[in-house]
């Protein structure tokens, strides 16, 4: 299927969906420049790109980009999305058609695992996205130390012509604020201290640094895979109020709907090979999906209802969605009844009806936690409610994890108590991926050799409990080792769900998943009649399915909140401050023996 050429056009301000009322208290990142010379920014013709062994994944796309386009791209995983972005990237040049930017645009990719340069530490990584400004300044300043020395009039007056040309590039550029500006991007996105060594860096502060880097380069068509991942919800918040102002091109491939709906004019979907082009934010492309589908396939689908639920949610007011949180608590015993008596085939993600929970589930008290001199947290109490879905968030390295494997045994609190229920079994999903055999096929993994799959008292189908995880058809036959991140996501909790627990402990179990992925892994859990507790950045996903939150606020201060995410946010502020809206390093205090 291909498409006629449809340009994205350059949206104003009043188009771009406003971020919030946050206070901007600092430089910009971003100077203003010159318009462009050129009426797209970067074009497709007939594009195309095969995969092994024969998939055709873009069949034929025809698209043009408009000069300051903020554009989100969806689609499912293995759709190809972050095949695009590299053609775009100018990584990838095995393809098939035409695919070039506009003469002298500058690129900036960030791509899924970023190359730095490993004789550097963290600050030369980012130092490298300015080092044309920093050439300007050190030259400056060494003008300024040569008028120390004796020199002729002449020389006098020629320095001072100098000096003043580089001054008025200076100026026109914002580069005077050059050490601020690196310094409010270091610190709102996390990074690691300046000095750490980029070889010791996970893979998630290894996305951090070139994520920083890029956006300091200042481009004119920025390319992000997946930007948020491993980003906290306030660094999330910063980089959309960020790329809002940002005056070039943004193509971004996320899953983050909220992120979607408050930074994107355009959503680019890629829908079995084609490139289809939808005017608004996510929610307004969520109703015309919807409308699309009801003439596509003219009866209901359970991807149509899925849709028509979390548009539902869209739609509710915020004292509607909090009554529909508390009253999932209240209807646990429903909940029960209606797992045991749940057809096959009814939901997308089929997760397996627990045991019944007693009325303790997981109770902490006064609990506290520390490594090295870093006190993670103290004090820390709360009871899990049994049909409750918590949602814990906070930046990387607050103790979250640490959390899950003292629940599960694999750690030991410093002080304080910790029960478990007599009647908990759990089901705990971390982020390895380590465990999956890239030998083996979709199927061989999921179903264990098993045709049938016991799931307490019901049997079920093993190929359709793999289909409800979108591994569909030929999917199922697929080798482990050539599955795209996502789609090794989405074989990963199948087939650690399976496993029955009535407590699920899910440690960032949206990274990498689509969007329709994330749509039934939501109806899933709403429908999970037992308690989950989900470590996850994705405050839509939040907002949709939290009881409760359990939020790491830094300086080793844990707050419990019932309520969904944004109902914690708002408190947050109310109790924070503006202050909260520029995130820094996080903080802990010191442990004290």
């Amino acid at each position: 299927m291909s498409l006629f050429p449809i340009p994205f056009p350059f949206p104003s301000l009043s188009q771009v969906p406003s971020p919030g009322p946050y206070s901007l208290p600092h430089p910009p990142l971003y100077c203003s420049r010159a318009m462009a010379n050129y009426q797209y920014i970067y074009t497709m013709q007939n594009l195309r790109k095969v995969v092994p062994p024969s998939r055709e994944i873009l069949k034929g796309i025809y698209l043009s980009f408009y000069p300051g386009a903020k554009i989100g791209v969806l689609g499912a995983n293995g759709a190809g999305k972050s095949s695009l972005l590299k053609i775009m990237a100018g990584v990838d040049h095995d393809f098939i058609g035409d695919a070039r930017p506009a003469a002298g645009v500058r690129v900036a990719y960030l791509a899924q695992e970023p190359d730095l340069d490993p004789a550097k530490d963290v600050r030369g990584n980012v130092e490298e996205a300015v080092a044309p400004i920093r050439a300007l300044l050190n030259e400056f300043d060494a003008i300024s130390q040569k008028f120390a020395a004796p020199m002729s009039d002449d020389e006098m007056n020629r320095l001072l012509e100098k000096q003043g040309d580089l001054q008025t590039k200076i100026e026109a550029i914002g580069a005077w604020e050059l050490d601020r500006k690196i310094d409010i991007a270091m610190d709102a996105l996390r990074l690691p201290a300046g000095d750490a060594e980029v070889t010791n860096l996970s893979g998630g502060e290894k996305r951090r640094v070139a994520l920083c880097r890029i956006l300091l380069e200042q481009p004119d068509l920025l390319l992000l895979d997946e930007p948020t991942n491993h980003l906290d919800a306030e660094s999330v918040a910063w980089l959309e109020r960020h790329l809002a102002e940002f005056p070039g091109t943004v193509v971004a491939v996320t899953h983050d709907r909220y992120f979607l709906d408050n930074v994107a004019g355009w959503i680019l979907e890629l829908d079995r090979g084609a490139g289809i082009p939808w005017e608004g934010n996510y929610s307004s492309w969520l109703d015309q999906k919807r409308q699309r589908l009801a003439v596509e396939e003219k009866q209901a689908s359970a991807r149509q209802r899925t849709l028509e639920r979390e548009l539902e949610w869209v739609r509710m007011a915020p004292r509607a969605r909090q009554a529909k949180s508390k009253a999932r608590i209240s209807a646990y015993e429903s909940l029960l009844a209606e797992g045991d008596n749940r057809q096959d085939g009814t939901a997308e993600i089929l997760i397996p009806t627990p045991p019944r929970l007693g009325d303790e589930v997981v109770v902490a008290g006064k609990l506290g936690k520390g490594f090295g001199d870093r006190l993670l947290f103290e004090n820390l109490s709360f009871a899990l409610p049994r049909g409750g879905i918590v949602g814990i968030i906070g930046p990387n390295g607050s103790g979250k994890t640490t959390l899950f494997r003292m629940i599960v045994g694999q750690e030991k609190p410093d002080s304080g108590t910790l029960t478990v229920g007599s009647t908990v079994q759990v089901a705990y999903v971390d982020q390895s991926r380590d465990t999956l055999d890239g030998s083996k096929t979709v199927y061989e993994e999921i179903s264990g050799g098993h045709d049938m799959l016991e799931f307490g008292k019901r049997t079920v189908n093993a190929r359709a409990y793999s289909a409800g995880f979108n591994f569909r058809g030929a999917d199922q036959q697929k080798r482990v080792k050539d599955l795209s991140g996502g789609e090794r996501n989405r074989l990963h909790l199948a087939k650690l769900l399976k496993s029955g627990g009535n407590l699920l402990l899910l440690d960032e179990p949206t990274n990498d998943l689509d969007v329709d992925t994330l749509r039934a892994l939501e109806d899933a859990l709403l429908n999970f009649p037992g308690c989950a507790v989900v470590i996850s950045h994705d405050r839509w996903f939040l907002d949709r399915i939290a009881t409760h939150i359990l939020a790491f606020e830094g300086d080793s201060e844990v707050v419990w909140y019932e309520g969904n995410y944004q109902d914690y946010s708002t408190d947050y502020h109310k109790r924070k401050g503006t202050a909260v809206d520029t995130p820094h390093r996080i903080k802990y205090k010191k442990l004290v023996h």
